[in-house]
């Protein structure tokens, strides 16, 4: 009896498995970056068309699709995820990259005359935290600015492009005061082509924290950024960074590249997407280079000294660092 041949179409399991990249450790990812930046040159235009997935090269259309694959997948166990790339830190960071924003403070200092306006604001913050879907920045700055700064109608609009991430900050936000009030609202949307609705100079403070190296287009992501900015607005941005110190850089590598992924296959069952984060971390520009972006698209940088050094706050050692831009004022 001849063997039995199966027509039918392959499972999407069996899809996913054929297209999986091999494990790569932490020597053998570095000789893969390395390859690729020693490798022939590529036509002038070629950077427009091709875009990096971690270590990877693809095109960049691509990129946007692949990304929003990763955080479909890690959206429920998003805490778990930054524990593991953090050690933890990272609610510690993002309490302190808050406190440095003090949203809903008075913009000028009230005078001394004028008693009765003591502790008022003339206009509450309108705030857009992007890439911000599981709501760990906007509950923040929302507790901030009511508790430490009295202020009760100050609003964050999250903006998110991917539909996984947005439904769990939405299910967060039933546990905070602010569900179902006009003080929080949230928008599918792409950072690097914000829908109309997000006005010209109609924002007050613009945060991203831990996704803008996600992103296709960073510089269209700061274009975008200084667009919707009201002159004296502020860009702000929290981010996995460089290490500066070379034994905590070596500790903190080998941890990302050998346990990481393997502890996101083992808590999560998804190690390819945990292997992507740390190679997206490794990618990312560093310190002083991302300041530069950030200058570029036109934005004053607080803290940069005339020697050009500074513009940046490093944390744990550079782990992360805080970026800000400021738009300018418009000349009269």
């Amino acid at each position: 009896m001849p063997p039995r041949v199966s027509t039918s179409a392959p499972s999407p399991l069996r899809k996913l498995l054929a297209i999986r990249q091999p494990y790569r450790c932490l020597s053998c990812s570095l000789r893969l970056s390395q390859a690729q930046t020693q490798s022939a040159p590529q036509p002038q235009n070629a950077s427009s068309q091709t875009t990096h997935f971690g270590f990877q090269e693809i095109p960049s259309s691509d990129k946007s699709s692949r990304v929003s694959s990763v955080f479909s997948s890690v959206a429920s166990s998003y805490d778990t995820m930054n524990d593991l790339m953090s050690l933890g830190i990272h609610r510690l960071w993002k309490d302190h990259f808050v406190r440095s924003l003090n949203p809903g403070s008075k913009p000028f200092p009230q005078s001394a005359t004028s008693p009765e306006k003591e502790g008022q604001r003339t206009e509450p913050w309108t705030m857009l935290d992007i890439a911000g879907g599981t709501g760990d920045i906007a509950f923040r700055l929302l507790d901030h600015a009511t508790l430490i700064n009295n202020d009760h109608s100050s609003r964050v609009i999250v903006s998110d492009i991917n539909p996984a991430m947005l439904s769990e900050g939405r299910k967060r936000s039933f546990s905070t005061p602010y569900a179902n009030t006009p003080r929080l609202s949230f928008l599918e949307a792409n950072a690097e082509s914000l829908p109309p609705e997000i006005e010209d100079n109609s924002i007050d403070l613009y945060t991203v924290a831990f996704g803008i190296r996600n992103f296709t287009h960073p510089q269209k992501a700061l274009a975008e950024a200084y667009r919707v900015l009201k002159p004296g607005g502020v860009f702000a941005c929290l981010e996995f960074s460089k290490v500066e110190n070379s034994v905590l850089n070596a500790v903190y590598k080998r941890w990302s590249f050998a346990a990481i992924p393997i502890i996101g296959q083992l808590v999560a069952g998804d190690r390819d997407s945990y292997q992507y984060l740390v190679e997206s971390i490794e990618r990312f520009p560093r310190q002083r280079k991302w300041r530069d972006r950030i200058a570029e698209a036109g934005f004053m940088i607080p803290g940069m000294g005339e020697d050009g050094d500074g513009g940046w706050e490093n944390l744990t050692g550079g782990v992360a660092a805080i970026h800000k831009g400021v738009k300018p004022l418009s000349r009269v």
